[in-house]
């Protein structure tokens, strides 16, 4: 049973950090990623790493502010946030695609985790 979840959301300050952590198991996974969700707004891609290669594809508006990375011993996936806007205010979710490329696409993913919330507080 494969399965995803997500860690490390919580409320903070604009120009704040947050790390989110994404525990995988059940099997392996070409590429895992990162996708949001504001109220009233479609899932949008964040942020995504293969899981073997670590190359990595991320969203303009979070370049140079957030980070993906992975620990392959541990299965888990994690995205630093740095300088936090209010617009990164939304419910942030896991994702995994089990065949190439990275994609953006919500619909491209084959497994979710619940998702943790991030507000943050202008």
């Amino acid at each position: 049973q494969v399965q995803l979840v997500e860690s490390g959301g919580g409320l903070v300050q604009a120009g704040g950090s947050l790390r989110l952590s994404c525990a995988a198991s059940g099997r392996t996974f070409y590429a895992m990623g990162w996708f949001r969700q504001a109220p009233g707004k479609e899932r949008e891609f964040v942020t995504a790493t293969s899981w073997s290669y670590g190359s990595t594809a991320s969203a303009d508006s979070v370049k140079g502010r957030f980070t993906i990375s992975r620990d392959n011993a541990k299965n888990t996936m994690y995205l630093q946030m740095n300088s936090l806007k209010p617009e990164d205010t939304a419910i942030y979710y896991c994702a995994a695609r089990r065949l190439p490329p990275i994609l953006s696409t919500p619909a491209n993913y084959d497994y979710w985790g619940q998702g943790t919330q991030v507000t943050v507080s202008s």
